[in-house]
């Protein structure tokens, strides 16, 4: 009895605090979205930098290309400064190098991702909790009251606000969470591109003409 009396009064507090908790996470939502978004800039800028000096010295040797790759410390100069440290001692095991530090470097990447994808994905369903709770209080109050059924209606339109604050929050992070999604695998792949010219001028032997 007494689980069903609180669950009762949890009912009956009608979904403002859904509202403020949807309000809370929509703050977090956009600090997240700030800091990934600086951050892939800037990884998207130095792999930029990076590729146009590695194309433009892809015919010299090996420790050439490594001190042009340590000049840049983003995540993509990580990931070909191990490959060409393994470059020196031949193409063995190159390639699954390049996949190992490449999966390392997604996770730091995609770090914080998920606030977005979790409260793009929940965000609608918690403001329809909120929805039924003030639905719930609503019916609640026009049985407490003499009052017509305008009581309800006042509440029914104060209830629905919570749904449209969840789509709210929800809506901006399933966007931003496909967007640096994208930026991450553009990010990678165009890494792994790199790091396959290296491993074919290691097997090679020589340098690889573009």
């Amino acid at each position: 009895m007494t689980d069903l009396a609180f669950l009762r009064s949890l009912a009956l507090t009608g979904g403002d605090w859904v509202i403020y908790g949807l309000i809370l996470c929509s703050i977090v939502a956009v600090a997240a979205m700030i800091e990934r978004g600086l951050l892939l800039t800037r990884e998207s800028r130095d792999f930029e930098a990076l590729r146009d000096s590695l194309l433009g010295r892809m015919g010299e040797e090996l420790g050439a290309l490594e001190k042009t790759v340590s000049k840049h410390p983003g995540a993509a100069g990580r990931i070909l400064k191990l490959v060409l440290a393994q470059a020196h001692h031949g193409p063995e095991g190159i390639e699954d190098l390049l996949v190992a530090a490449s999966l390392d470097e997604k996770s730091r990447l995609e770090k914080r991702l998920v606030i977005l994808g979790t409260l793009g994905s929940n965000a609608p369903f918690v403001g329809l909790f909120g929805t039924v709770l003030g639905v719930i209080k609503a019916f609640h109050d026009l049985a407490q009251s003499s009052g017509g059924p305008e009581i309800v209606m006042v509440g029914l339109s104060e209830a629905l606000i919570a749904t449209a604050v969840g789509l709210f929050v929800a809506i901006p992070c399933v966007v931003a969470y496909n967007y640096f999604q994208k930026k991450v695998k553009d990010l990678l792949s165009g890494t792994e591109s790199l790091g396959r010219f290296m491993l074919a001028q290691a097997r090679s032997g020589r340098a690889v003409k573009r």
